[in-house]
């Protein structure tokens, strides 16, 4: 454990998995329960859906603005994903990590590695479903994709699901049970916490 005193490192968690696993789901039950996280919010070229939030949910950008942070080298990683560029702003995580405070990055699996190169001590979590039917049937309860969308990312979710092994810690999202996967990832970034030396990011 860290000593009396001595400040600890702030750690940097990535939390992953495939589209429609629950990720949105997860962070914004743990905002509701006040955990002391910085949560880095996406940036994104898509469109905004009914109920999200700009600041909140992602900052909605153009493909202008967004190019214009990638030639500034403003994204800590970006992907083209289905389309639209996502990407995690820099300076949220940079900023909050001198401040002490621990990051928590939502990203997809291709993100999730890009991060894990640039900083090996970051924390890694994959989140899963119970089964791909599970899985299915949250993608279609959306009414957000095409047939076609929708297939692709099925595709690319059990391509995601032979990554799981890579990360450091995998939890169960089942459905209708959110807390209980809320309550494995804080478990998660305890023990990480009482990890003696300290993972101590450097970006």
């Amino acid at each position: 454990m860290t000593p009396a005193g001595e400040k600890r490192c702030p750690l940097l968690i990535i939390l992953s998995g495939p589209s429609g696993v629950g990720k949105d789901a997860v962070l914004r039950r743990m905002r509701e329960l006040r955990r002391p996280y910085h949560f880095v919010v996406t940036a994104t070229t898509r469109p905004r859906r009914p109920a999200e939030r700009d600041g909140v949910d992602y900052i909605f950008l153009d493909h202008a603005t967004f190019q214009r942070m990638l030639q500034k080298q403003e994204m800590l990683e970006w992907a083209q994903v289905y389309g639209n560029y996502y990407g995690v702003p820099k300076g949220q995580v940079t900023k909050a990590m001198a401040e002490g405070k621990d990051v928590l990055i939502k990203t997809d699996v291709q993100g999730a590695a890009t991060i894990k190169r640039l900083a090996p001590d970051a924390v890694s979590i994959f989140l899963r479903p119970f089964d791909m039917s599970e899985l299915t049937m949250r993608l279609s309860a959306r009414h957000t994709e095409s047939p076609e969308t929708l297939a692709l990312r099925l595709q690319t979710a059990e391509s995601e699901m032979l990554e799981a092994p890579k990360f450091d810690h995998v939890i169960t999202n089942r459905q209708g049970r959110l807390d209980d996967a809320v309550k494995s990832v804080e478990e998660a970034v305890a023990k990480e916490r009482l990890r003696v030396p300290p993972r101590c990011v450097r970006l």
